[in-house]
């Protein structure tokens, strides 16, 4: 063991702390001492023991140490063979005797020793036993007193091992190649500055220290440290034993710092290296003073602070303090031989030996106590440090984590923001660019138009071309025809040959391979839900959250465009106040959507504003609940389809809260657009409404297609009606027989007994165990259907060639008479088509207006218009005969069985079967889940499928649909609206005569009970008016402020200030008319509400609005640049909303909005001075004198002094003439019915009859000289009445006249009807008025009403 810590190879392995640390392996290699530590490289125990990277080094401790926990579990095995070795080596090391060595062969060593012997490596030499004793009084005190500074040893040539007194830690150095046994190698000590104790202790030293120190100094914290052992008393307290067990105290204490008692010893060496500089030439004292030069003062304040201690310590052979007698000569002398005397004496070393002994060794024990202490609250701390640094490692890898998926996050919204804005300018730039040039379109066509500024009454183009707009009225009828700019004759097209088409049979067994692996949903009706006010509360909550949301887009979801034959991805994006669709133009699908069918097709770059949003539906979409379809204030709808219901709902929650709109009596909110159809249904009072009659068939089968998800946006989903009449061949068709109509309760498949007999059999031998079994391979309803019903109108003939490979279909297959279409239903197998809306409204749909050429049929015929039955002399008569037969009362007695067909509980289910009623199962509803198809061109196959097979409406009721109330069973009712029992009443109520004699010129009858003063308002020739109430006497029974007293009053009181002659200035408009003017009918408009009275005619070129209440001037509107001559009004809606016009002498139109909210003309109350019309109406070119305005329609038609007369939209477009016979040239009165009647009379008592699109209906030539023209509200009749009195209802569709009233003592000036259409009262020349009874019904061939 010696030889071994004193080989060459461990003397001469030297440490450098100054230069970079050799890595721990390496001087594993290089030493070959035994190791007894835990693991840590030397080059630890010597920085820590010299003390030079303490400051550096405690942090780098903790986390070694913590890595030294693991280190050491991993060699477990290792430290167990090393804790046999470890006490051994110790106690070797300890236990040696060292006696016999007196302190002149010290002096004489360090004095004569020669270089070689050093480099060599010395034996060990031991002190006598006195000076160990003195350290054992080691005191703890020391703890606090840190004076020296510990600085690593320094590599130094083997030629001159010397002490540098600089005072730099890296400069002063000394051999780290003394052997571990050796005192100078514990001790050794160079002078350094003043007040700075350098210890250095070799590399080797921790093979001479213990077990237990030597663990400690590395700094391990291994669980496999060998257990300390307590140290037994030792024989002998040698030298070296001291200096080990100095080494062992300082480390708890002081942490390497030697403690200043062994410094004499570390002086020595430091005299031995002096004497090497040197040389022999200096004495003794001379090399003494040199060496202890800067310890010997700090020594002597040692000495003289612990002066107390020590010398109770410190005694002689016979007692003496020794301590005391020294101190005398240490404070006077300045010589370090005392010191050195005094060190070196006989007593001082004895009584070292002799009472330091015991204490050292209590000290020993209590330094290993503590070292074990210590040991175990540094693993603590350094196992808490760990714990605290692995949580705060692992806090901060989340927070990185965390910072860094919020910077991902952050920047994709961020580029989620710019590709919106992108998106949103884009969209923008498109959007304007539609904008101007259908804005451009529109001002071509006033300039170019014949009655446009650049127009000639000669010019007219060879060929004007017409599509269907897309304007719907309030029973969702889209009437109106527009110029087409795209127009053509599709004179380049041709027909399909018949080999073109495969058998509706190949259909089917395609579709039936494509279907193989399809697993089909069960088809049970959806579970029963009911609208319950419980959702209110979560949805409240919803609606409060979305309506919080603020930011420029509230929402961006992929969406799809549907219309009629193109869905067009894009991106739907709505803001606070709009909603955006950006169609992907680079999309591959658009890309091949042929440019004519994009021309049709709106809303591909399209902007809404939130408050033009009327009602939004949730909608299917391929039979998915994924669709959504939103109803504007233009009265035209948008269809958007979404990836997930999940999006519906919330782009329906980001959208305002107008429910279903108005119409259906339902709620206005948010969940009630999402609620299902069923819950609708049952919701809605239209049931209800349609049983009491107050509603019309056709409105109620409208009613239940558009919450069934009927929509015009997909012709997949076109409305059904049915086929009501099954006589096409008679010369006059008789209404009143009951053979001439359908039954109702067969679907059209099953009305021939023979052709349901062959569908009862198909179904009972259906061999496909792939596909459920069904009666009918087609279906009712299917785009193809549609398209050939509509195939003369645009914009379907352009859809119809698109979808046909730019072929119109075979002559012998297109739509040519509705005989035809009747038989095929009947015979064909594979036709079972039900009709659609516009057989009952649209008679342009049967006339080929553009000259298509459709090809010649098998028989040599050319099929142009289609054949008409022969008891329809033109369209007009179809469409009217058609729409009576729908509303008669052999199809009231039975439309709720057809509902239960296509609507109701025989949809689906055994009755469906009993009912011949079964579909292919892919048209129903719930048949297939297109999310749970995951191979893209089975995909594709099954919605190609979907849109070939037709999708049947969902199903609103599974049980039977109550049936309507038959009218004779109402007539009895008293709240009946059906008050025709035998006319007892006369025809004539009531006379009212005024005090003045004035001309009656304007009746206004407001009636509707729940005005707030329901009344009839007269204004005379000289502008005196009057509010007349007006009570329900006659008509709607138990209607609000009805009662038995008042039963047999008169309907009609005078206004009571104009009665009593009172309040005269109340009633008197005395701004002063324009001179030119005459004083008629059309000077004067009454709101609604009868609050307000509009007058024009004024010199300064404005129309005034005066109270009716105080007769005060309220506003005063200007625009036009002469005298206005003409006001009319449109219906109004709820809240009193309703457009004005006003014609003038400037020959122009404007059209004002007039807001009953805030009761002004314009929309801002801070701006009614100056408000801004809503459209400008040109193309007369002299001045207007009659216009009358149909909001539900948006047509303006106005007459100019001399003709013509002009349809316009409501937003400015000047959409044609209306021109009757050559001699019809001068229009006065104008009446519009929403019905789409337009009645002119001209001068010298003619009359014409225009439907709406232009064409003239009838015409007729009377002799009174009429003042006054009314339609009805079904615009069936019209009433006349002039200067002789009499007062003439006729049939307007032919000018048939109906009856004529009693003749008036006096000339009529002005009409009009109360609301129930029972009463009319007119104004009569003489300054009266008269109301008459009148009920439509009793010329109604049924002699029934629908009011």
């Amino acid at each position: 063991m010696r030889q071994e810590i004193n080989s060459p190879t461990s003397t001469e392995t030297p440490f450098d702390s100054s230069k970079d640390r050799p890595a721990p392996s390496d001087l594993h290699m290089e030493s070959s001492l035994p190791h007894t530590d835990s693991g840590i490289g030397e080059e630890h125990v010597a920085s820590v023991l010299n003390g030079s990277d303490l400051d550096n080094s405690a942090g780098v401790l903790i986390s070694t140490l913590s890595s030294e926990v693991k280190k050491s579990q991993e060699s477990v095995s290792e430290s167990l063979s090393v804790e046999v070795l470890k006490p051994s080596s110790s106690i070797i090391s300890i236990s040696q005797p060292k006696k016999g060595i007196n302190v002149k062969e010290i002096l004489k060593s360090l004095v004569a020793a020669p270089v070689e012997g050093m480099e060599a490596g010395l034996e060990p030499v031991s002190y006598p036993d006195p000076a160990a004793n003195a350290q054992a009084m080691l005191p703890m005190q020391f703890h606090s007193f840190d004076r020296s500074v510990v600085v690593p040893v320094k590599k130094t040539s083997p030629g001159s091992l010397a002490v540098n007194t600089v005072g730099s830690s890296s400069s002063s150095s000394t051999s780290a190649g003394l052997t571990a046994g050796s005192t100078p190698n514990i001790f050794a000590a160079a002078s350094a500055t003043p007040k700075s104790m350098i210890n250095t202790t070799g590399a080797t030293d921790a093979a001479a220290s213990t077990s237990s120190s030597s663990s400690f100094v590395n700094g391990a914290t291994s669980k496999n440290l060998p257990a300390v052992q307590t140290v037994a008393p030792m024989p002998e307290d040698t030298e070296e034993n001291m200096s080990a067990f100095c080494e062992v105290d300082q480390c708890p204490l002081r942490q390497g710092l030697t403690p200043p008692e062994l410094k004499p010893f570390s002086s020595l060496t430091g005299l031995q290296a002096a004497s090497r500089d040197a040389g022999q030439c200096l004495s003794i004292t001379t090399k003494l003073e040199r060496a202890l030069e800067k310890v010997a003062p700090l020594l002597r304040e040692i000495f003289v602070d612990f002066a107390p201690f020590l010398s109770r310590t410190l005694l002689g052979s016979h007692g003496q303090e020794l301590l005391i007698e020294g101190l005398v000569c240490m404070k006077s002398s300045t010589s370090v031989v005392e010191l050195v005397m005094l060190l070196c004496s006989q007593e001082w070393q004895n009584s070292i030996q002799k009472n330091a002994g015991l204490a050292f060794i209590e000290l020993i024990n209590e330094g290993r106590l503590l070292c074990h202490a210590m040991k175990d609250h540094i693993v603590r701390v350094a196992n808490e440090a760990e714990f605290i640094l692995n949580r705060q490692r692992a806090e901060d890898v989340h927070k990185h984590a965390e910072f860094e998926s919020n910077c991902a996050q952050y920047a994709a919204d961020r580029k989620e923001e710019e590709k919106m804005c992108d998106h949103l300018i884009s969209a923008a730039k498109h959007r304007d660019h539609v904008t101007a040039n259908q804005l451009k379109q529109k001002i071509v066509n006033i300039l170019t138009n014949k009655h446009g500024a650049w127009g000639t009454l000669a010019q007219s183009q060879l060929h004007d071309f017409w599509r269907l707009d897309y304007w719907e009225d309030d029973l969702r009828r889209r009437r109106r025809f527009v110029r087409n700019p795209f127009g053509s004759t599709h004179l380049d097209v041709t027909c399909k040959s018949l080999q073109e088409y495969g058998t509706e049979e190949d259909k089917v067994v395609k579709s039936k391979k494509v279907f193989r692996s399809q697993t089909v949903a069960s088809q049970n009706p959806e579970t029963e839900l009911v609208l319950e006010g419980d959702e209110d509360a979560v949805s409240l909550l919803q609606e409060k959250e979305m309506d919080n949301l603020g930011g420029p887009v509230v929402l961006s979801s992929p969406a799809q465009l549907v219309a009629p034959v193109l869905v067009a991805r894009g991106t739907l994006s709505i803001t606070t106040t709009e909603i955006y669709f950006e169609v992907d133009e680079d999309d591959p699908a658009f890309r091949r959507v042929e440019p004519k069918v994009l021309a049709y097709t709106e809303g591909l770059h399209g902007k809404w504003m939130f408050s033009e949003i009327r009602a939004v539906f949730s909608r299917r979409y391929l039979l998915q609940n994924t669709a959504m379809e939103v109803f504007m204030a233009n009265r035209t709808s948008v269809m958007f389809n979404f990836p997930d219901q999940a999006t519906v709902k919330k782009v329906v929650y980001s959208l305002p809260r107008v429910g279903v709109g108005t119409s259906y009596g339902l709620p206005q909110a948010r969940r009630i657009s999402l609620a299902t159809p069923r819950q609708l249904f049952k919701s809605s009072n239209m049931t209800q409404r349609w049983q009491r009659r107050e509603i019309s068939n056709f409105e109620y089968l409208m009613f239940l297609n558009t919450i069934a998800g009927r929509t015009y946006n997909d012709l997949n989903q076109y409305p059904v009606f049915p086929w009501v009449l099954t006589n096409y061949d008679s010369e006059e068709l008789d209404l009143t027989l009951p053979g001439n109509f359908r039954d109702l309760s067969k679907p059209v498949g099953a009305l021939n007994p023979k052709r349901a007999a062959f569908y009862a059999e198909r179904y009972e031998t259906w061999e496909d165990d792939q596909t459920p079994p069904c009666h009918y391979n087609s279906h009712y309803s299917t785009a193809a259907s549609t398209l050939h019903w509509l195939v003369r109108i645009e914009p379907f003939t352009t859809f119809l060639l698109s979808a046909n490979d730019n072929k119109f279909d075979h002559p012998d297959r297109t739509f040519s008479a509705i005989a035809r279409s009747w038989r095929n239903c009947q015979r064909d197998t594979s036709d079972i088509k039900e009709l659609i809306p516009e057989f009952y409204y649209l008679p342009e749909m049967f006339v080929n207006s553009n000259g298509y050429h459709l090809g010649m049929r098998e028989d040599r015929t050319m099929v142009c218009d289609v054949d008409l039955p022969a008891w329809a002399k033109k369209p007009e008569d179809l469409v009217r005969i058609n729409r009576m037969a729908l509303e008669s009362e052999f199809v009231s007695c039975q439309l709720h069985q057809w509902i239960d067909l296509i609507f109701g509980y025989k949809q689906r289910g055994p009755e469906a079967v009993r009912a011949l009623n079964v579909f292919h199962h892919l048209t129903y509803e719930g048949s297939v889940k297109l999310d749970s198809i995951t191979d893209p061109p089975l995909r594709e196959a099954t919605e190609a499928q979907i849109q070939s097979f037709g999708q049947t409406p969902s199903q609103l009721l599974i049980e039977p649909h109550p049936p309507r109330s038959s009218a004779m069973h109402l007539c009895f009712l008293p709240q009946s609206p059906l008050m025709f029992k035998d006319q007892m009443q006369q025809d004539v109520i009531m006379v009212l005569k005024f005090p003045s004699n004035s001309p009656v010129t304007h009746v206004a009858a407001n009636t509707l009970p729940h005005l707030a003063i329901p009344a009839v308002v007269t204004v005379t020739c000289s502008r005196v008016f009057a509010v007349n109430r007006w009570h329900n006497t006659v008509g709607l029974r138990g209607a609000p402020g009805y009662s038995l007293e008042q039963a047999h009053h008169l309907p009609i009181e005078m206004d009571s200030l104009v009665a009593n002659n009172t309040g005269s200035n109340k009633r008197q408009i005395t701004d002063l008319v324009d001179q030119s003017i005459q004083i008629t009918t059309h000077c004067f408009v009454v709101t609604a509400d009868n609050r307000y009275i509009l007058v024009c005619g004024f010199w300064d070129k404005s129309f005034r609005v005066y109270s009716s209440e105080t007769g005060k001037l309220t506003q005063i509107v200007f625009g036009h640049w002469d005298v206005v001559t003409c006001l009319a009004r449109s219906e109004s809606y709820i809240g009193g909303d309703c457009y004005i016009v006003s014609g003038s002498r400037d020959a122009t139109l404007l059209l004002w909005y007039w807001s009953g909210r805030h009761h002004i003309i314009g929309d801002n109350p801070n701006n009614s001075d100056y408000p801004a019309p809503r459209a400008v109406l040109t193309g007369h070119d002299q001045e207007v004198v009659c216009v009358s305005v149909c909001a539900e329609l948006g047509l303006v038609i106005s007459g100019a002094k001399e003709g013509p007369c002009l349809v316009h939209t409501i937003t400015g477009d000047l959409l044609r003439a209306l021109e009757g016979p050559e001699h019809y040239r001068c229009p006065r009165l104008i009446s519009v019915s929403s019905e789409g009647h337009c009645i002119i009379k001209y001068e010298r008592g003619c009359f014409c009859n225009f439907s709406i699109n232009g064409k003239l209906l009838a015409q007729m030539e009377v002799n009174d000289s009429t003042r006054a023209i009314l339609l009805s509200s079904d615009g069936h009749n019209l009433v006349t009445g002039g200067d002789n009195g009499v007062v003439e209802v006729w049939q307007a569709c032919d000018f048939k006249q109906l009856y004529v009233y009693p003749g008036c003592d006096a000339g009529i000036r002005a009409m009009d009807l109360s609301h129930d259409q029972r009463t009319l009262i007119t104004g009569m020349a003489s300054g009266s008025i008269v109301a008459f009874n009148i009920d439509f019904n009793r010329w109604h061939y049924e002699h029934q009403n629908r009011y």
